[in-house]
């Protein structure tokens, strides 16, 4: 029973952790500044805020889970987010017509992102790092000013407030339960795992390596765009400059995440939950007066814990992977092996 109880608890452990240090976090602040942390206004800027690193994050997800590192999310957000600014404020473009502009382009970097990654066989880090420092170049030339007059109609659909949260969040919560969905009950998300785990024993076992490494880039890219979209419709202007330091918090969130809920694996819920717990972090030490390098300090310690433990936890999932890898490989020859001989059977009773 002891011994039970203790695999049971070495399991729970990893899973939820993160999350007991998240509420030990907030209890803590809670005692050191109570008339400011544990106030309503406060919990609607922690979870209202926070909702494109969150997209960001979530995108990076599935890239990495194929084992594509795309350093080009923020060059996709700024010019995503500029060009639909140029459109809708510039040119009086409709908003919908706009989003599915910046949409596209979101989905053509993607693309061409993997042109060169999977097609020519380049280190994803090197090709996703100058697309992106290339599209955020493409973007301050596109406009080099903040655009301000949004159209109302995104604005809306963004800020206005459900249960006292804006509709922004509950977007990002509807994109981590389809996420979750996907990983965990869908074809595509465990092959994406096997991908992500090993990319020639996942093509001897017959997975679509190349295509799930395409799409995963794809869509990376337009979840980044999407971001855009939530982006300028929260803040109703558009300005090339605040794309670039999303790229650090969306990382730590991604690999902080993978700690979490389903340890060693990029997922959804737990990038939820790291997302807002760095945010607790960061805002209560601010509201002790410690403004100006928190944010720095937390999200780039978290960062290199976050893939240090990612790292330890991975290669026990990885060898997991490629276990259940070979033994899918081995069951499937078996069987043809067994159909096989059991049409040399009925060939010679027919004989």
């Amino acid at each position: 029973m002891a011994r039970r109880r203790s695999v049971e608890l070495s399991t729970f452990a990893p899973k939820f952790g993160l999350i007991g240090v998240w509420l030990c976090v907030g209890a803590a602040f809670s005692v050191l500044r109570p008339e400011r942390f544990l106030t309503w206004s406060n919990v609607q800027t922690i979870f209202g805020s926070q909702t494109v690193i969150l997209f960001l994050a979530l995108a990076l997800c599935v890239a990495l889970s194929a084992g594509e590192v795309d350093l080009s999310i923020t060059g996709v957000l700024g010019v995503s987010s500029v060009l639909g600014g140029f459109l809708n404020v510039e040119l009086g473009w409709p908003i919908v017509p706009t989003i599915m502009v910046m949409l596209l382009c979101g989905a053509l970097i993607g693309a061409l992102n993997a042109v060169f990654v999977v097609g020519l066989g380049i280190n994803a880090m090197v090709v996703t790092l100058g697309s992106g420092t290339f599209f955020g170049g493409i973007a301050v030339a596109i406009n080099q000013e903040t655009a301000f007059g949004i159209s109302d109609g995104l604005v809306s659909a963004m800020r206005a407030q459900v249960i006292g949260l804006p509709l922004a969040f509950w977007y990002g919560v509807a994109l981590t339960a389809i996420l979750w969905w996907v990983f965990r009950y869908t074809i595509v998300g465990t092959h994406l795992r096997f991908v992500g785990s090993n990319h020639n024993a996942s093509r001897l076992s017959g997975v679509p390596v190349d295509r799930l490494r395409t799409g995963s880039l794809i869509i990376t890219s337009t979840l980044a765009a999407t971001a855009g979209v939530v982006m300028i419709g929260t803040l109703g202007s558009v300005n090339p400059a605040m794309s670039p330091p999303y790229l650090l918090p969306a990382f730590a969130a991604a690999f902080l995440g993978s700690t979490a809920i389903n340890p060693g694996r990029f997922n959804s819920v737990g990038t939820f939950v790291a997302v807002y717990f760095l945010t607790t972090g960061i805002t209560g030490i601010q509201l002790i007066g410690a403004s100006g390098w928190a944010a720095n300090v937390f999200y780039g310690g978290a960062l290199v814990l976050a893939v240090a433990a990612s790292q330890v936890v991975g290669r026990f999932k990885r060898k997991a992977d490629i276990q259940d890898l070979i033994d899918d490989a081995t069951t499937e020859s078996t069987s043809h092996h067994d159909a096989a001989l059991d049409s040399m059977s009925a060939k010679s009773v027919r004989l």
